[in-house]
């Protein structure tokens, strides 16, 4: 079903094209001073030499608005102004309602997009800086399959290098048996710190580490189970992190730096026959066209050392060369720190170079800032150190526990205990989210908990609200309406919120700035409130009884599926 949104366009765009030349954008947006304002007439008249207004009347006389509008007027200098009629938004909200998708279809040509996000570091802790990479990526996730697409999650989990010498030197110093209870317990930190220390202190334990490296490195049976054995605990306490954040990501997902290890010579061997590597300090590069330093001499990509090593600059274009070649991915989206943005456009260059990515693939990264402290530093713990993702995930729903307790103490125990778990961690990913993602933002408590405001705590309120409405009237949602009529004011602004959802979603699968949709949630919240204090529901009677419980079902859906989108789950009571 085509949006409120689309239908305004087509008319316009088709008025545009009757009266100038080539057509014109009807450059349509909300606004104050009507439901929506197309300033198209303006760039049009200028392209024509032609009189603003006058453009601006002849598009109205030539629209075919009357089944859409209750009035078409001109202001300013030849600003459209549209008020939609109480008939069409009876119409578009019955259809919206009726349909179980909420007037939004699936992809008619489903794409194929790989999303690579959380990426954390084998025999160390999750810590507060993969928050944002994890909550943003699962909502691209969900969205993206929400949408109907093939969504490949890929955890680009640091699984190989030089540290796993030392740390496999610890696990044999330690024993097995011991090694494999301290990790199953998620003392990852603590197993890494002890490896660590001993190789900074010991000259024996480092020749014996860079030896194993090379063991690992060449393929050594023995090395290799030792490795997989820390791969696996750690990928197992990864998975309890997940399933407490409530993220989609599953152990099929891991995806880390050593499934790319037999690509790794290929790459360089691909990147040779295209004339592309160049020596550079006896190391062999590839220098992306464009990129150059302070002194203006050119950046380059180390694909491979001087000793024969790999840099992870080999390892992400071996992964862009799969992810094109092997998974035919139309899209890939690289949630991955701001820090890292011209690595990537490095990436992407020396892909395109080779033809590996070519205007068939959409390779973006979606870069995001950091997440800071009250004190607008980067988010610690009080004794400075990193803040382990799992402890957050504990004082968030403990928070959210005395926060419910307080706000219903009528709840039972194991209620409390669930919607403390729903709130909490909704709190955390709405609070991330909710920020224009390439932005710091500040890790706030008081405010993230709170009921009130732009926050998660909020709309999963204000979604229980409305399902409270049903429970204490004893009712249903009326069904088989073709039309929910409109008219009341507050029932109007409702109804343009309700009717934008589609669009919203449209732009946030494109540009997944998530914060459109947190903005667009909390519009919608905002104006069911004024809806509900304006206009009687469970007291009102017969036709206007019944759309106004429809406006309160409608609204209840949109911010569930909206919500879902985000990752977050609007209780049905609270």
């Amino acid at each position: 079903m085509e949006t409120l949104e689309e239908l305004l366009n087509a008319r316009l765009t088709a008025a545009f094209a009757a009266v100038v030349d080539g057509g014109a954008d009807p450059v349509l947006r909300r606004s104050q001073h009507a439901d929506f304002q197309a300033d198209g007439a303006l760039a049009a008249a200028r392209k024509a030499k032609r009189n603003p207004r006058e453009v601006a009347a002849l598009v109205v006389e030539h629209a075919r608005l009357d089944d859409l509008c209750e009035t078409v007027e001109i202001s300013g200098p030849g600003f459209i102004n549209l008020t939609v009629s109480a008939g069409a938004l009876g119409r578009l909200l019955a259809g919206m309602s009726a349909h179980d998708r909420l007037g939004i279809p699936a992809a008619v040509t489903p794409q194929t997009v790989v999303v690579d996000y959380s990426a954390p570091n084998v025999a160390k802790e999750m810590h507060v800086g993969h928050l944002r990479s994890t909550v943003i990526g699962d909502a691209t996730v969900r969205t993206l399959e929400w949408l109907g697409h093939n969504v490949v999650k890929a955890n680009h989990l640091g699984d190989w290098g030089t540290p796993f010498g030392m740390l496999i030197e610890h696990l044999l110093d330690i024993g097995e048996a011991n090694a494999a209870e301290e990790l199953s317990v998620g003392d990852l930190n603590g197993f890494y710190r002890a490896a660590r220390a001993k190789f900074d202190a010991d000259e024996a334990f480092q020749e014996r580490s860079r030896r194993r490296v090379v063991a690992l490195q060449g393929g050594d049976e023995e090395t290799l189970r030792f490795w997989r054995m820390l791969v696996a605990e750690s990928e197992r306490y990864f998975m309890t992190v997940y399933d407490r954040l409530g993220v989609r990501l599953t152990d099929k997902d891991f995806f880390g730096e050593s499934f790319y290890n037999d690509m790794l010579h290929p790459v360089v061997a691909s990147l040779d026959e295209l004339k592309l590597l160049k020596i550079s300090d006896g190391a062999r590069v590839v220098f992306p066209e464009g990129f150059v330093n302070r002194d203006g001499e050119p950046l380059p990509i180390i694909v491979q050392k001087r000793d024969g090593g790999f840099g992870y600059g080999t390892t992400d274009l071996a992964a862009i060369r799969y992810r094109t070649q092997e998974l035919h991915a139309d899209r890939i989206a690289y949630v991955v720190g701001l820090p890292q943005k011209q690595h990537f456009e490095m990436i992407f260059s020396a892909a395109r170079s080779a033809g590996w990515l070519t205007a068939s693939t959409r390779a973006e990264h979606v870069a995001f800032g950091s997440v800071l402290g009250t004190d607008g530093k980067i988010l610690r713990s009080r004794a400075g150190d990193t803040i382990k993702l799992a402890d957050l995930v504990d004082e968030a729903i403990s928070r959210a526990a005395a926060a419910v307790a307080e706000k219903n103490p009528a709840l039972s125990e194991a209620e409390r205990d669930r919607v403390a778990r729903l709130v909490g961690i909704g709190a955390i990913k709405y609070a991330d989210l909710s920020n224009d993602r390439v932005k710091d933002y500040v890790f706030d408590w008081q405010r993230m908990l709170s009921f009130d405001g732009n926050t998660a705590p909020y709309l999963q309120y204000a979604h229980a609200r409305i399902r409270s409405i049903f429970r204490r009237g004893a009712v249903s949602a009326p069904a088989g309406l073709t039309t929910i009529p409109v008219a009341e004011k507050a029932e109007h602004a409702l109804a343009l919120e309700l009717l934008a959802f589609p669009a919203v979603v449209a732009v946030v699968a494109d540009t997944l700035d998530f914060h459109k949709l947190t903005h667009y949630l909390f519009g919608l919240a905002s104006a069911f409130t004024t809806f509900y204090e304006q206009c009687p529901v469970l007291k009102s009677e017969g036709e206007v009884r019944e759309s106004r419980l429809a406006l309160c079902d409608l609204t209840a859906r949109v911010l569930c599926q909206g919500l879902d989108l985000l990752g977050i789950t609007a209780p049905d009571q609270m």
